[in-house]
């Protein structure tokens, strides 16, 4: 069986940047099951997925517009100090804004604190080292819900 559109795949992957060093791996977990087709994946990810079966091993390089977008340069801005009150704040520390977002510190100064909303893999080309586990047909309610149930899924 082949992975297509509304197949569940489990698979054990291993990513790294450019230089080798691993960013994220399923080693030691259970494998990554998703839906696909679903946009559960970076678009990239499910390209590279699409038609492959069970017991395939293969490696794959994803450019950073099919993974997690160029770097926005208008997402990285200097805050007030002030807006952090008595906390310690370090470079590579994250906080929650009012809005939801996610920013990383990426440059502590005297006056200001330089924060960065882009995704932490923003402009970075991802190197991944995958094997297909599992392919099988995904359930009425998971095409429904758009996501895997039951093991490596979700549970209601």
């Amino acid at each position: 069986m082949q992975i297509t559109k509304h197949k569940v795949a489990g698979i054990h992957y291993t990513l790294r940047d450019n230089t080798g060093t691993v960013i994220d791996t399923s080693d030691g977990r259970e494998p990554l099951y998703y839906l696909h087709g679903a946009g559960n994946l970076i678009i990239g990810m499910e390209e590279g997925l699409e038609g492959k079966s069970k017991g395939d091993k293969f490696q794959l390089k994803i450019s950073p517009d099919r993974g997690y977008g160029e770097k926005d340069p208008s997402m990285t801005q200097k805050v007030p100090r002030s807006a952090f009150g008595d906390q310690e704040v370090k470079k590579g520390m994250k906080f929650s804004t009012d809005r939801g977002a996610v920013v990383t510190v990426t440059e502590v100064g005297l006056d200001s604190i330089t924060v960065d909303a882009n995704h932490p893999l923003a402009g970075v080309e991802l190197n991944f080292a995958v094997e297909v586990m599992e392919v099988r047909n995904a359930t009425e309610e998971e095409i429904t819900h758009g996501h895997v149930h039951g093991p490596g899924g979700h549970h209601h």
